[in-house]
């Protein structure tokens, strides 16, 4: 398995133990990954933000800095993660396994940042700029769409700034589910308008996206 992962990344160890503890979540012991994914997220956001200033000319510091965000948030790289099967290998407690750690979106991109930073130390800087770039693929080549797709909780700020409105206000009305899976509620509303719209998602973030969208909706509808 570790000889197939290595394969994928396009990379082989010299010291396979960095490698191992890359794949090495803190509930399965005290070696670890937390410190290879803090390293590794620094790295993977400088080596982002290169490749945008050297390859997005028409794209302004806030444009570069939501096209960065976008390809190194937790999704992305758990997306990353599950095209590598790194699920199958990561070693977890047996709390993590019983609770299914192991297909968890933050626990995946953790990893794929923890493997950075053991490329980084195994092999220096080109080799894990050049990881980076493999792993991002053509989502990198794709980042210039971001500057013309808006998130709705973008659109609806914008929105109402220009009609010189009040921001939205987002509350999570519930969470429901297993620490693993749960599903959040989030209420959107805006002081002196009468609309108010709900929004469900997996994370925060995805339910005050969706509460956002839904909060647009009836705009367009009014």
């Amino acid at each position: 398995m570790i000889s197939r992962l290595q394969r994928r990344l396009g990379y082989r160890f010299s010291d396979s133990g960095l490698l191992l503890r890359a794949l090495t979540h803190r509930s399965a012991g005290a070696d670890n990954n937390e410190r290879l994914e803090f390293l590794g997220d620094a790295i993977l956001g400088c080596e982002t933000a290169d490749w945008l200033y050297h390859h997005v000319e028409r794209g302004d510091e806030g444009q570069l800095s939501r096209m960065r965000a976008h390809l190194v948030k937790r999704e992305t790289l758990a997306e990353i993660a599950r095209e590598l099967e790194l699920g199958q290998i990561l070693r977890l407690g047996p709390g993590e396994l019983r609770s299914g750690g192991q297909n968890r979106d933050s626990i995946l991109a953790d990893a794929v940042e923890a493997i950075i930073a053991a490329v980084y130390l195994d092999g220096g800087m080109e080799a894990a700029r050049a990881l980076v770039r493999r792993l991002l693929g053509s989502r990198l080549e794709q980042a210039e769409q971001v500057l013309q797709e808006k998130d709705p909780k973008t659109r609806l700020q914008e929105f109402l700034q220009a009609r010189r409105l009040p921001l939205p206000r987002y509350e999570v009305e519930r969470i429901e589910g297993d620490p693993h899976r749960q599903r959040f509620t989030v209420r959107c509303s805006v002081e002196g308008l009468d609309a108010v719209a709900q929004g469900q998602g997996g994370s925060r973030r995805k339910a005050e996206q969706a509460a956002a969208r839904a909060f647009l909706e009836t705009l367009d509808d009014a």
